[in-house]
């Protein structure tokens, strides 16, 4: 069995803002663990309690009640030897935009105390890493998002971390510059190192995660695998319609009554139709038999956003 390095069991987190009415419970008592090696995400729309739930596994805001452990220790008592084998990504980047590219991980380095020499050789592979050698005496305001992002990740990597922890690390990003860190990151879980991510983006998780947990309003309403839940959760196909606003209540009614037909299940979007079915071919055909014409017709795979749907009624952007 792999070494757990995270453990949480009735993880809680409330905050109380002066001039509030109520308290807010943030996170809800959640149980998760991450062993050594693999990629686990918190999958979940904004709000949903992951970006608290990273910050309390940085040791750096204690959790109002519940047990947690990382790497075998207590955050609220030994904080700074945490943080010190951690590496982490914030959501905003917070580089020193006044000094080079190089210059930003040679200070850094610095807040762990390692010798000069030791920071100044981990620099040069971390911005080989990066792809960004060519950029190493520039000035950190001149570079696109993406390289940003792609510096940001070797500065948390500076202290050798075994966990590097990941709050939306591509939010922003073009898809290009997306595709080249998560290349980027994959390349650190081969290496052995322990991801920990939230993201709100579903590709995302299905591309990084070995297994994920999806949060919502505090809570974990499901674990595993992306393809595990799909699975659980989902038919195999979807099939979405798109309609005219004034005709699609109409549609949806006549698609529903056809649905009971072909084992299917329609989900009424605002947007459009969602047709879940294991043959998304046959269930279109189904539907043109009820004489109802969509403006556009689209059999996809079901996806994670497909299970978040079915288990909260609602889609990851709302």
């Amino acid at each position: 069995m792999a070494d757990v390095l995270i453990e949480a069991r009735g993880l809680r987190k409330v905050h109380a803002p002066r001039g509030a009415a109520a308290p807010t419970e943030a996170v809800a008592g959640i149980d998760f663990r991450v062993t050594a090696g693999e990629a686990f995400g918190f999958l979940g729309p904004n709000g949903a309690g992951k970006s608290t739930t990273m910050r309390m596994v940085a040791a750096v805001s204690p959790p109002s009640s519940g047990r947690l452990e990382i790497l075998g220790m207590d955050p609220a008592t030994h904080g700074p030897q945490i943080r010190a084998r951690l590496g982490s990504v914030p959501q905003d980047d917070t580089l020193d935009t006044e000094l080079t590219v190089r210059e930003n991980l040679l200070v850094y380095g610095r807040y762990f105390g390692l010798p000069r020499a030791v920071i100044r050789e981990r620099a040069a592979r971390l911005l080989e890493f990066a792809r960004l050698a060519d950029k190493a005496d520039e000035q950190v305001e001149a570079l696109s998002g993406g390289m940003r992002r792609r510096l940001t990740i070797a500065r948390s990597l500076v202290n050798d971390p075994e966990i590097l922890l990941l709050d939306e690390p591509t939010t922003g990003l073009d898809p290009q510059a997306r595709h080249l860190l998560w290349e980027r990151l994959f390349r650190l879980k081969q290496q052995g190192v322990t991801l920990l991510l939230t993201t709100h983006y579903m590709d995302e998780a299905e591309q990084l995660c070995d297994r994920i947990v999806v949060m919502d309003h505090g809570r974990i309403v499901a674990e595993g695998s992306p393809r595990g839940l799909i699975e659980a959760h989902c038919t195999r196909e979807v099939l979405e319609l798109r309609f005219p606003p004034d005709r699609q209540q109409q549609a949806a009614e006549k698609i529903a009554d056809t649905a009971k037909g072909v084992d299917a299940r329609v989900e009424v979007l605002p947007d459009r139709l969602l047709v879940y079915a294991d043959d998304g071919e046959d269930a279109l055909t189904a539907v043109h038999r009820t004489g109802v014409e969509p403006l556009t017709a689209l059999v996809r795979r079901a996806g994670l956003e497909d299970v978040f749907l079915t288990l909260t009624g609602r889609t990851l952007v709302d």
